[in-house]
């Protein structure tokens, strides 16, 4: 190991928050039921979408993610669902659309989640990184008397969070054998094209194949990608040999450390952050069990964590 590779423990800073009063006024909205209900939506019950087989469907998928959005704000199984959403169109949504909880199960299947993703008109700055998400949940005490059962298994969520906003830009969900790396070429497909993207930053080399590094060629953005313990120089014909070539030359000359301040790796720790927030705000398994509305019930949450972090963000500044 290189003398100036080995590690310090560097004491913690001390933060402050500098937007105390919207941070703590967006905290209380985020419990505002009238914050999780779009009015645009309230009058589509009577919509008929056309559909290209099959009986038309009634509700709008729009209405439908409304409904599976207070599901996961307020930790609501499928029936109670339905009766949360009676007693609000009993209270104060006259024209609230109720579908039955087994339409509102069957819908979640192949429903098409639209992200809501607010820009903020600046080139994205990227942070890529993947969580395990439970499907079958055991208790502590049963898994130290007993270990895991053979049916534990989970799913990956895969996010790319744009570090300047907060806000996720793009998210998969796979099974739990696929590699980081092969999904996000799929993440990048989910942003526009339009939308220009400075950084892409991935965690740990994980993401430091010739796929990814083709991939933010495409999209003209900068890795941040640290390369792998003695990674040898690419061709220069190569997609994103350039800048990984240079990334080797970099830390030969000042050592890894140096590089991942100079490179903004250390941002990827806003990721990082961000799956411990997916897992509090929105819980550590997955409720349901067909995959289709998995995948769906990922999307909603995805969503939700996006409207929270419109509501209150934190601005922290380090005074010590």
């Amino acid at each position: 190991m290189r003398k100036d590779e080995h590690k310090t423990h560097e004491p913690k800073g001390v933060y402050r928050v500098r937007n105390w009063s919207a941070y703590h006024a967006g905290l209380i909205g985020r419990g505002d039921v009238t914050m999780w209900i779009d009015k645009s939506v309230l009058k589509q019950d009577t919509e008929v979408e056309s559909r290209k087989r099959g009986r038309p469907c009634i509700y709008s998928d729009s209405v439908i993610q409304m409904l599976l959005g207070l599901k996961q704000v307020f930790r609501l199984p499928l029936r109670a669902l339905q009766g949360f959403a009676l007693s609000l169109r009993k209270l104060a949504f006259a024209d609230l659309p109720v579908p039955n909880y087994t339409t509102l199960s069957r819908r979640a299947q192949d429903l098409n989640v639209a992200l809501p993703a607010w820009r903020s008109g600046e080139p994205l700055h990227l942070v890529v990184d993947s969580t395990g998400v439970k499907l079958y949940d055991e208790g502590e005490w049963k898994v130290r008397k007993h270990g895991y059962s053979r049916r534990r298994t989970w799913r990956k969520v895969h996010l790319a969070m744009d570090a300047k906003t907060g806000q996720i830009c793009a998210a998969l969900m796979t099974h739990q054998d696929v590699a980081d790396a092969d999904v996000l070429p799929e993440l990048l497909e989910q942003i526009p094209s339009d939308t220009p993207i400075d950084t892409i930053g991935g965690g740990d080399g994980a993401y430091g194949t010739r796929q990814c590094h083709a991939a933010n060629a495409t999209r003209d953005a900068k890795p941040s990608i640290p390369p792998r313990e003695g990674a040898m120089p690419w061709p220069e014909r190569t997609a994103g040999a350039p800048w990984r070539n240079e990334a080797i030359d970099d830390i030969a000359r000042n050592g890894r450390r140096e590089w991942k301040k100079s490179s903004g790796y250390y941002r990827r720790s806003l990721v990082e952050n961000l799956m411990y927030r997916l897992k509090t705000l929105t819980g550590n398994r997955l409720w349901a069990r067909d995959v289709g509305a998995q995948a769906t019930e990922v999307a909603i949450r995805v969503g939700v964590l996006n409207r929270m972090a419109a509501l209150a963000r934190p601005q922290s500044v380090r005074i010590a």
